[in-house]
């Protein structure tokens, strides 16, 4: 049976170099599971791969898709699915690289199937929950589906905002679309976590930020500026520059904001992982010899 290797850790962490090494030992190539880095005008802000990293190794699902594009978990554990029955014809071993939790969930576990919402109902949820403010949308959660509002989180906009408008679509509470069941795939799949000590981590973020701007990435995204209303943009970095944009902040407050922010956020992927027994961690400076 043909084997997965997943890739994951917090941003910042050194997947990419780490998981290209990895791939030209084993003389196979790499499945993107970023939710950004698969949209092709956001190439600086989501610290895709250089194009010399690319060259070493094929990938896939970097810059594959545009931010005007409507893509989600579900869509991605299709198409990955595809190719990797593709990619298993030419290699025993596959590696898979990325911080997406929803994503790897979705590709190594399955995802529930939800049905559609009624056209228009999320522009006019999102529109509310700026006008009434989250809170009033999270109450009415409360009262419809109990189940997902204790599951949720309660703070991602997003989220509650996808259960509201199953719910109010169907007449059923979101909750009851989950099956909690895990899909049998045709390969094994083995996790491999990768975390540095949490200062030389935040250090880490902190130059990557500033390496960033130093690319171009207030350029990259003035020029998104146009599009900040859809959801792929709804992404830290962009939304800190958005706002500089705006003049609610100076530039380094804006530049700070995004370090900020981007420490938060890997401190909440770990957090996310640490549900996961199946992940064997790893410090990266020990990888890639003591994983082979």
């Amino acid at each position: 049976m043909p084997s997965l290797i997943v890739i994951l850790g917090p941003t910042g962490v050194g997947k990419t170099d780490l998981s290209i090494g990895l791939a030209q030992q084993l003389s196979t190539e790499i499945v993107s599971c970023d939710s950004r880095q698969i949209y092709r005008e956001m190439r600086i802000g989501t610290a895709v791969p250089s194009p010399g990293q690319l060259a070493a190794v094929p990938h896939h699902f970097i810059g594959s898709h545009s931010i005007h594009e409507t893509y989600t978990a579900g869509k991605y554990e299709l198409d990955a699915l595809e190719l990797l029955d593709k990619l298993f014809q030419k290699h025993p071993v596959v590696v898979m690289a990325g911080g997406s939790g929803l994503y790897i969930d979705a590709l190594c576990n399955g995802i529930d199937d939800f049905p559609e919402a009624a056209p228009g109902l999320r522009e006019s949820l999102m529109q509310r929950a700026e006008t009434e403010g989250l809170d009033v949308l999270r109450q009415e959660l409360k009262l419809l589906d109990p189940d997902s509002y204790n599951e949720l989180d309660l703070k991602n906009p997003h989220r509650v905002v996808r259960a509201l408008e199953v719910t109010l679509s169907t007449t059923r509470p979101y909750s009851s679309f989950k099956k909690k069941q895990q899909k049998v795939r045709p390969f094994n799949i083995v996790k491999i976590g990768l975390q540095r000590p949490r200062e030389e981590l935040y250090e880490r973020i902190n130059r990557r930020v500033l390496q960033m701007i130093d690319e171009g990435w207030e350029a990259e995204a003035r020029g998104l500026y146009p599009f900040r209303h859809l959801p792929a943009l709804n992404t830290v970095g962009y939304k800190e520059l958005f706002d500089h944009f705006d003049g609610k902040t100076t530039r380094q407050e804006a530049i700070t904001l995004i370090q900020q922010h981007t420490r938060n956020y890997a401190k909440k992927q770990l957090s996310y992982w640490g549900r996961d027994k199946d992940i064997r961690w790893a410090y990266a400076e020990e990888f890639p010899e003591n994983i082979l």
